[in-house]
This record gives C-alpha cells, sequence and structure tokens, in this order.
C-alpha cells in the first residue's frame, strides 16, 4: 500500500516536472512575447520574465524589440539626368507592435529588406547625380517616409535611414575631375584679375601723386636701390626714370636761358643812327 503511494507519488512528481519543462518559458528583457493558443492570438502580450503556457495547445512567438540594422543591398540604376549609379543604404528599424509584426507580416524583416531596396531604386530614379552626391539628407528623409508608410501596418518603425555609398562609372568620374579642375582654374583667373585691377588702381593712385610731388619719385628710386642692394647681388641695375630728366631740365631752363642773353648783348657793337629815309648820320 505504501509502496504503490509512493509509485504513484513519483509518477506524479514525475508528471508535474515534465509540464512544467515543457510549459516554461523565459522571455528575455528586450524580447516580447505573442502567444497564439489553438491558432487564435491572445490578447495579452507576454512581458520579459519567466512565464507559463499551455503545451501542446498554445505556441509562443518570441519577438525581438531591439533595433535593427539592416544593410541595403548595393542597387543600380538610372538617374534622371541619365547617370548610371550603384547606390547602397541602411536602414534601421525596430518593432513597437508584436502582435501585428506576428500577425501582419510573415517575415517583417525580409519584408523591409524588399522594401528598402525597392524604394532606393525608385530614389534613384526620380534624383539627379548633384542631389545624390550633395543632397543626401533631403533623399534619406524621402527614402525613411517611403519605407515608413507600408510598414506601420506591419508593426514596425522605421528609425533612420542612410545612403552609405554612390558609385560612379570610371568616365563619369574623369569628366567630373575635369569639371572640377576647369572651374578651379576660372577661379583662379578671376581672383588674378580682380588682384590687378585692384594693382593697377592703387598704382594710378600712387602715379598721381608722384605726379604733383616729383621728389617722391626719387624717394622711391632710393628705396628701391636699398632693396636691391639688401640682397648682396653682384651687379645692380638701377632704372632712371624719364620723369627725373624731364624735372632737371625744366629746373634748368631759367639759368640757362639768362646766361645766353647775357653774353648776346654784352657782345653787340654800337651800330650807326639812321635817318627816315634810311642813310646814315654820322656824329663828327
Amino acid at each position: 500500500m505504501v509502496e504503490d503511494l509512493v509509485v504513484a507519488g513519483v509518477a506524479v512528481a514525475s508528471t508535474g516536472a515534465v509540464y512544467l519543462a515543457a510549459a516554461a518559458r523565459v522571455v528575455k528583457q528586450y524580447e516580447r512575447g505573442v502567444v497564439l493558443r489553438l491558432g487564435r492570438l491572445r490578447s495579452q502580450i507576454r512581458q520579459p520574465g519567466f512565464i507559463l503556457i499551455v503545451p501542446g495547445v498554445d505556441r509562443l512567438r518570441k519577438v525581438n524589440m531591439q533595433i535593427v540594422t539592416m544593410p541595403v543591398p548595393a542597387q543600380e540604376g538610372i538617374t534622371r539626368d541619365n547617370v548610371t549609379v550603384r547606390v547602397d543604404a541602411v536602414v534601421y528599424f525596430k518593432v513597437v507592435d508584436p502582435a501585428e509584426a506576428v500577425i501582419q507580416v510573415e517575415d517583417y524583416r525580409f519584408a523591409v529588406s524588399q522594401m528598402a531596396q525597392t524604394s532606393l531604386r525608385s530614389i534613384i530614379g526620380k534624383s539627379d547625380l548633384d542631389d545624390l552626391l550633395s543632397n543626401r539628407e533631403k533623399l534619406n528623409q524621402g527614402l525613411e517616409l517611403m519605407l515608413d508608410s507600408p510598414a506601420v501596418g506591419w508593426g514596425v518603425h522605421i528609425d533612420r535611414v542612410e545612403i552609405k555609398d554612390v558609385s560612379l562609372p570610371e568616365t563619369m568620374k574623369r569628366s567630373m575631375s575635369r569639371q572640377a579642375e576647369a572651374e578651379r582654374e576660372r577661379r583662379a583667373r578671376v581672383i588674378n584679375a580682380d588682384a590687378e585691377l585692384l594693382a593697377s588702381k592703387k598704382l594710378a593712385e600712387a602715379a598721381q601723386t608722384m605726379s604733383s610731388q616729383p621728389s617722391a619719385l626719387q624717394l622711391r628710386l632710393l628705396q628701391t636701390i636699398v632693396a636691391v642692394a639688401a640682397e648682396k647681388n653682384s651687379t645692380l641695375v638701377l632704372p632712371f626714370p624719364v620723369e627725373l630728366l624731364r624735372f632737371l631740365e625744366r629746373s634748368a631752363q631759367p639759368g640757362a636761358e639768362g646766361a645766353e642773353q647775357a653774353p648776346a648783348q654784352a657782345a653787340a657793337p654800337p651800330g650807326p643812327e639812321t635817318g627816315e629815309d634810311g642813310t646814315s648820320i654820322g656824329h663828327a
């Protein structure tokens, strides 16, 4: 009798242990549990921790609530300005409704991946090459909106979409390099022209100032001599300005005219007096 009770107790304990092992589940902190009882969704979402289900009746689906980083394979397409490019991106998303993610879509990861690829090809066809290279923030926002619209019905929230790289053909890279080089050359020429214009204006002002003060030109010449002599050259070339010669010529003219007129007056002998009829009048 006692042995039968012991055997029965052991059997019940073994059955309970087996049942507990089959019914026990552990949901991690970053997961949520969705229970399907006989194929029907239970409204209660199981929270993290130790939970029990009915073996053979309930089916537990664990859904990861972490942000998922999914790379989008490089997609090749033709831009609006007829340039062939290859663009790859990355999508950051997370599940916000575990029940919808299990019920509404078979595999939400695969669905988001396919939607991202098709949306990326669509963005390539609607954009210009310059937008893909320099205006990526706007394209990222457009991709995020295109993905988030259908993903809301799947219980998924698109957190962020980023375009990683844009691959161009080698011919296009060479063309862009030549364009950039020509643009830089144009800027350099414009800067040089502006510098020449400014320098010419300053030189004109300096020339005007020196023309009013001729001695300033001589001082500038002396400054040039000092600057050249500082280089310790064996040969020194001194420019002699024409304006200086003109200045010296003008300064010498009044004295020279007076010196020429004085000897002429001294050397002229007194001539005879003439009358009204042109005959000479002598003196006794």
